[in-house]
């Protein structure tokens, strides 16, 4: 086998996926569902992720007996192949960089107009369609959690949840504040507008983690009509949520014209991250503070900026990643700003 299978540990996986299977086995296993279905959840990433290994490793064994054929008539077959183990090979280094807690697992994505009006909102709203082109482009599952509208265009604020596997890995790279630079479309001397808007990310936390508490206590909920456009889209039954948590001052909506109970839910589930959140930024503070290198993030730290006049640019200020097809990265293509950011991190 070659020695690369090392450095993404597929045999340990292989010998976890096989513990987990010995679990599942047991007789009593389904005594506690709630704990059985967690580890048959778990168990069933591994299944597909070692599957996955294996394949590739099948397809690298074979190309490889082909190539000590040495025969001439084959070339062109094994080029194709050894293009397509390259390129599976430099998505999986580009996975191996997603190693944090969170980063396998799903993502709540909020996004927030900056000051400036309706260039800020509307600006906001072509943030939003750039997530939504990049999760169609990777086949991640979308839902819309939470919505205000603009005055005249655009959107003031919206939750999304982001659901695939490594949402949240791939997604951490866009938190920050996002500059957009063009002629304004609603400035009637079609004047340079600057814009901003500002993109939380957020991992997803079970109900059940020990890692946030939150006391029944500590939060109040009040229910409320959903908002919407007029006419038939508006809820006409109080199935909107806001819950506050007292402590921290948080406050959550969620009112995506669905069911009370499941707009509820979705809430807790925001504020959970949010909480978390809360928790990984104290810490990731504190170090900063002892490294010497601590900067507060403000409104004008911008992480990216994306110009659209005088000249088409999108650049990252974090890695100096640059790409002059600004409308490309808007149609969702961020792949190579969120690998710059992780080989970046890792390098810190």
């Amino acid at each position: 086998m070659p020695s690369f299978w090392s450095v993404f540990d597929y045999a340990n996986k292989e010998t976890q996926l096989a513990a987990l299977e010995d679990q599942i086995a047991e007789a009593d296993f389904w005594n506690d569902p709630k704990n059985a279905q967690k580890i048959s959840k778990t168990a069933a990433a591994l299944r597909d992720e070692v599957d996955s290994w294996n394949k590739l490793r099948r397809q690298v064994t074979e190309t490889r007996e082909l190539a000590e054929l040495n025969d001439d008539g084959l070339r062109p077959e094994l080029e194709v192949e050894v293009d397509a183990i390259e390129v599976e090979l430099q998505k999986r280094a580009f996975a191996a960089m997603l190693s944090g807690p969170y980063d396998a697992g799903d993502a709540i994505l909020a996004i927030h107009a900056g000051a400036g009006g309706t260039d800020s909102q509307d600006w906001a709203q072509m943030i939003q369609r750039m997530f939504l082109r990049w999760a169609e482009l990777h086949g991640y599952q979308v839902e819309l959690l939470d919505q205000t509208e603009g005055e005249e265009a655009g959107i003031k604020s919206c939750t999304l949840a982001i659901n695939g596997k490594y949402a949240y890995g791939y997604l951490r790279s866009e938190l920050g504040v996002h500059r957009l630079v063009r002629l304004s479309p609603f400035d009637a001397a079609h004047r340079r507008h600057t814009s901003f808007a500002l993109v939380e990310v957020l991992p997803q936390v079970a109900m059940d983690s020990p890692e946030v508490q939150i006391n029944p206590e500590d939060i109040t909920i009040d229910v409320y009509r959903s908002s919407g456009a007029g006419g038939q889209n508006v809820q006409k039954n109080s199935t909107a949520i806001r819950i506050t948590h007292l402590p921290s001052g948080l406050v959550v909506t969620c009112q995506n014209e669905r069911s009370q109970t499941q707009n509820r839910e979705s809430a807790m589930g925001v504020l959970r991250a949010r909480l978390l959140r809360i928790q990984q930024a104290k810490k990731e503070e504190e170090i900063a503070v002892l490294k010497g290198d601590y900067t507060k993030a403000e409104w004008g730290s911008q992480i990216r900026s994306y110009v659209l006049h005088p000249y088409q640019m999108v650049k990252d200020h974090r890695t100096e990643y640059e790409v002059g097809n600004a409308q490309s990265v808007l149609d969702g293509n961020l792949d190579g700003f969120m690998e710059a950011f992780l080989k970046n991190a890792g390098q810190a």
